[in-house]
C-alpha cells in the first residue's frame, strides 16, 4: 500500500472508471465531426497515413508521457512542477486558463445540442417544416420524390434555416459590434449545462469515476445504432466512397501534415492538465504505458469509425438531394452535427427517437471532454522542461520504479527529439497560414482576429510572467534556480542502506513495498 504523511490522495475505485474517464475525455465532439470532415478534405483513404504517422511519432508519445508524469508524482498541472522544475510552474497556471476558455466553448455546444434535444420531444421535428414564423421565402424541403420541386444555389433547407434563424439568431444581429439581446432559451441550457458539469465533478473521482460508465459507453452504443441505420438507407454507399477514396496528390500538400498533426493533437488532448489529474489518482505501480497504448488506440479507431456514421447520411443526402457528396459535404464543424446531420435523421424513420440519442450522444461527448495555438506552445514548453530541463534519463528512471521496466530508444528520441519538432512544426505552420475565421457568409472583422490572439496570449503569458517572478524570488545560483526539482533519497531500512539519485532506485527488493513520504522539499522513498 502507499502512503503519505500528507494527507492520502484519493484513487479510483476501479481500474475501468480510469479507462472510461481517459477514453471519455479524449474521445470528443471533434471525433464526430473534425475528423471526417479533414479526411475527406485532405485526401479520404491517403490521409490516414499522415495521420497515423503524426500519432504514432507525436500524438501517442506525449499521452504515455502525460500519464506517466501524472501517475508517478501524483499531482495536478500545477503542484507538479515543484519536482519537476519550478521555473516552469508557469505552464500549470496557463494550462488552467486555457481549460476555462475551452470550457466555454465546449458548454455552449453542448447548450446547444441540449436545446435540440429537447425541441425532439414533439411529433414532427420542428427544423422539417417550412412554416415555422422562422422561416424565409428560400426555405425548401426538398426529397427525391418531389419531382415538382428544384433545389437551387439561393435554397436552404429547414434544417439550416432552424439552426441559423431559431437557435443562433443570426440574422438579427448585424455583425460583433452589435450582438443584440440574450437569448433566455439558450442562456437557461447554457445554465443547466453547467450545473449538470459541477454535480459530475464536486466531489472529484468518486463521482466522476461513476458518472463516465454513463458518459462514456452510451456515445458508442448511439454510434454503433447510427452506423447500422445509416448503412441500411439508399444512397450510403456513395458517402463511404466519397469519405475513403484515396487521392495520393494531396500527400505533396503541406496542408494536408499540418492538419493530421493538429488533429491528432487536438484529439488526444495533452496539455490541457487533465490526463495528469487522472493519472494522479492511479495507484502508483499501475501499468500506465498500456493504458496509454490501449485509450489512444480506442480513440483514433472512433475517428475512424465516426467517419463512417457521418459519411453513410451525407451519402444519403446527396442521394435525396440527386446531387454529388461534395455538395452536402461542404460545411464543417458545428454546422455538419446540427444542419447536415439534424437534417438528415428528420428524413428517417422514427426521426425523433434518432433526433433524440443522437444530441444526447452530443451531450455526453461534450461531458466527457469538458474538459487554440496557444495550448500547443504550452505543450511544447511542457515537453523541452521534462525532457531536457528535468532529463529523459531521470523520467525513464521514474517509469522504471512504477513499471519495473524503462522506455525503450524509441520513445526517448521521440521525448527528446521529434515531439518537439512534431509540436514546434504545428505552430510555425499556425502562424504561417492564419486560418480564414468566418460563419456562413460572415467574415470575422480584423478586430476580432486581434482579439482572439489576445485572448490566447492571456493564458501563455503565464509562463515567462512566472519565470520571472522565480528568478527575482529565488535564491541560489543561477544553475540551481533554473535547475529541475530535488533528486529523490531512498532509504534501504533491511539493510540500513543509503542512496541518492535515480539509478539506485531499481535495486529495490522482492516483497518490499514502496511508500513516498513528502519532508519539505524533499522526496524520501522508503522501502519496508
Amino acid at each position: 500500500m502507499q502512503t503519505n504523511l500528507d494527507r492520502p490522495r484519493e484513487t479510483w475505485s476501479k481500474k475501468m472508471d480510469f479507462l472510461l474517464s481517459v477514453i471519455g475525455y479524449a474521445v470528443d465532439l471533434g471525433n464526430v465531426w473534425r475528423f471526417p470532415y479533414i479526411c475527406y478534405q485532405n485526401g479520404g483513404g491517403a490521409f490516414l497515413l499522415p495521420y497515423m504517422l503524426m500519432a504514432v511519432f507525436g500524438g501517442v508519445p506525449l499521452f504515455y508521457m502525460e500519464l506517466a508524469l501524472g501517475q508517478f508524482h501524483r499531482s495536478g498541472c500545477i503542484s507538479i512542477w515543484k519536482h519537476i522544475c519550478p521555473i516552469f510552474k508557469g505552464i500549470g497556471f496557463a494550462i488552467c486558463i486555457i481549460a476555462l476558455y475551452i470550457a466555454f466553448y465546449y458548454n455552449t455546444i453542448m447548450a446547444w445540442a441540449l436545446y435540440y434535444f429537447l425541441a425532439s420531444f414533439q411529433p414532427t421535428l420542428p427544423w422539417t417544416t417550412c412554416t415555422n414564423p422562422w422561416n424565409t421565402n428560400h426555405c425548401l424541403r426538398y426529397l427525391s420524390t418531389d419531382s415538382n420541386l428544384t433545389w437551387t444555389n439561393t435554397s436552404t433547407s429547414p434544417a439550416e434555416e432552424f439552426y441559423t434563424r431559431q437557435v443562433l439568431q443570426v440574422h438579427l444581429s448585424p455583425g460583433l459590434h452589435a450582438l443584440g439581446s440574450v437569448s433566455w432559451q439558450l442562456a437557461l441550457c447554457l445554465l443547466l449545462i453547467f450545473t449538470v458539469v459541477y454535480f459530475s465533478i464536486w466531489k472529484g473521482v468518486k463521482t466522476s469515476g461513476k458518472v463516465v460508465w454513463v458518459t462514456a459507453t452510451f456515445p458508442y452504443l448511439v454510434l454503433l445504432v447510427l452506423l447500422i441505420r445509416g448503412a441500411t438507407l439508399p444512397g450510403a454507399w456513395r458517402g463511404v466512397v466519397f469519405y475513403l477514396k484515396p487521392d495520393w496528390g494531396k500527400l505533396l500538400s503541406t496542408t494536408v501534415w499540418i492538419d493530421a498533426a493538429a488533429q491528432i493533437f487536438f484529439s488526444l488532448g495533452p496539455g490541457f492538465g487533465v490526463l495528469l489529474a487522472f493519472a494522479s489518482y492511479n495507484p502508483f505501480h499501475n501499468n500506465c504505458y498500456r493504458d496509454a497504448l490501449v485509450t489512444s488506440s480506442v480513440n483514433c479507431l472512433t475517428s475512424f469509425l465516426s467517419g463512417f456514421v457521418i459519411f453513410t447520411v451525407l451519402g444519403y443526402m446527396a442521394e435525396m438531394r440527386q446531387v454529388g457528396v461534395e455538395t452536402v459535404a461542404k460545411d464543417a464543424g458545428p454546422s455538419l452535427l446540427f444542419i447536415i446531420y439534424a437534417e438528415a435523421i428528420a428524413n428517417m424513420p422514427a426521426a425523433t427517437f434518432f433526433a433524440i440519442i443522437f444530441f444526447l450522444m452530443i451531450i455526453m461527448l461534450g461531458l466527457d471532454s469538458t474538459v487554440r495555438p496557444a495550448v500547443i506552445t504550452v505543450v511544447f514548453l511542457e515537453v523541452i522542461a521534462v525532457s531536457w530541463f528535468y532529463g529523459t534519463s531521470r523520467f525513464c528512471s521514474d517509469v522504471h520504479m512504477m513499471l519495473g521496466f524503462s522506455p525503450g530508444l524509441f520513445w526517448k528520441v521521440c521525448w527528446v527529439a521529434i515531439c518537439p519538432i512534431f509540436l514546434l512544426f504545428i505552430i510555425v505552420s499556425f502562424l504561417a497560414f492564419p486560418p480564414e475565421v468566418k460563419l456562413f457568409d460572415y467574415l470575422y472583422p480584423p478586430w476580432t482576429t486581434v482579439l482572439g490572439y489576445c485572448i490566447g496570449v492571456s493564458s501563455f503569458i503565464c509562463v515567462p510572467a512566472y519565470m520571472v517572478y522565480h528568478l527575482l524570488t529565488t535564491k541560489g545560483t543561477f544553475k540551481q534556480v533554473i535547475g529541475p526539482g530535488p533528486l529523490l533519497i531512498s532509504i534501504d531500512v533491511t539493510s540500513a542502506q543509503f542512496f541518492i539519485g535515480e539509478d539506485q532506485m531499481h535495486r529495490n527488493r522482492i516483497n518490499r513495498t514502496l511508500v513516498p513520504i513528502q519532508f519539505g522539499c524533499m522526496s524520501h522513498l522508503f522501502f519496508l
